[in-house]
C-alpha cells in the first residue's frame, strides 16, 4: 500500500512542478470550444440539435483527460533514460503496486486538468442540468483517466525511444477520439460507422458524462459504466503485465 502512495505522490509532485505543462495542456480545448463550440453553434441550432455548446462540453472534457492520461506514459520511457526507473524496480514493493500507484497519480493528473477545462467551459456558458450531476460525473472522469493512464502506461512498456512514443500515440488516439461521438452525435451516424464506435471505450466515457450533465446520452448510463469499468480492469491487468516485463 505504501509503494502505491508513494508513486501516486511522485505523479502528483512532477505535475504540479510542471507549470508550462498545466498551462500547455490548456490550448487545445480552449481551441475547440471557441472554433468548434462558437463556430458551429449557430449551424447546430439551425438543424434543430440545441446549443452546441451544451453538447460539445462532455467531449472536450473527456477529451482533456484522453490526452493528459495517455501520454503520461511517456514517463516511464524517461525513467528508464535517466535511471530514475531502475531505482524504482529494486524496491521491495511489488511491481503491479507500482503500476497502480503511476497509473493511479496520472488519472488524478487527468481529471486536475480536466477540472480546469470544466471551470473555462462554465464561463464560456455550459450550462449542465443541474450543479449537483458534476459530483457523478468525476466518477466516469476518473474511469477515463485510470483506463487511458493505464493504455500509454502499457504502450511505454514495450518502446525505448522517446521520439517515437509521440508519433504511435497520435496514430492510436485521434482516431479514439474522432470516433467516441466527443464532436457529433451518434444517432447522426451511418450505421457501420455506429457499429464501429460501439468498439471505442471512450464512447462509453463520453456518453456517460453527456448523460450525467446534459441528459442526452444516447447510450444508457449503467451500461457506459459497466463498460468502462470491465475495459479499465482489463487494461489495467495488460499494463501490469507490460510493467512486470520492463528492465532498466
Amino acid at each position: 500500500m505504501a509503494g502505491i502512495i508513494i508513486m501516486w505522490k511522485r505523479q502528483i509532485i512532477r505535475y504540479w512542478r510542471s507549470k508550462g505543462r498545466m498551462l500547455g495542456s490548456l490550448g487545445q480545448p480552449i481551441l475547440f470550444f471557441l472554433a468548434l463550440g462558437f463556430g458551429f453553434g449557430p449551424i447546430y441550432a439551425k438543424a434543430g440539435g440545441g446549443d452546441y455548446l451544451d453538447f460539445l462540453a462532455p467531449g472536450i472534457i473527456a477529451m482533456t483527460i484522453l490526452f493528459t492520461a495517455i501520454f503520461s506514459g511517456i514517463e516511464v520511457i524517461w525513467d528508464r533514460q535517466f535511471g530514475f526507473l531502475k531505482e524504482t524496480l529494486v524496491s521491495p514493493v511489488p511491481r503491479w503496486q507500482i503500476m497502480l500507484g503511476k497509473t493511479l497519480g496520472a488519472a488524478t493528473i487527468s481529471v486536475l486538468q480536466a477540472t480546469l477545462i470544466l471551470i473555462l467551459a462554465l464561463i464560456f456558458g455550459f450550462r449542465p442540468i443541474s450543479v449537483l450531476s458534476i459530483i457523478p460525473a468525476y466518477v466516469f472522469m476518473f474511469l477515463i483517466g485510470f483506463l487511458f493512464s493505464a493504455f500509454g502506461i502499457a504502450i511505454a512498456c514495450n518502446l525505448e525511444d522517446m521520439r517515437a512514443f509521440p508519433f504511435i500515440i497520435n496514430f492510436i488516439v485521434m482516431p479514439i477520439f474522432f470516433l467516441s461521438g466527443a464532436l457529433f452525435p451518434l444517432d447522426s451516424l451511418p450505421k457501420n460507422v455506429v457499429a464501429v464506435t460501439l468498439f471505442n471505450p471512450l464512447t462509453y466515457g463520453v456518453e456517460g458524462l453527456r448523460e450525467i450533465l446534459t441528459g442526452t446520452g444516447h447510450i444508457s448510463l449503467t451500461a457506459s459504466l459497466l463498460v468502462l469499468v470491465a475495459v479499465s480492469a482489463v487494461m489495467f491487468a495488460i499494463g501490469s503485465y507490460f510493467f512486470s516485463k520492463v528492465e532498466a
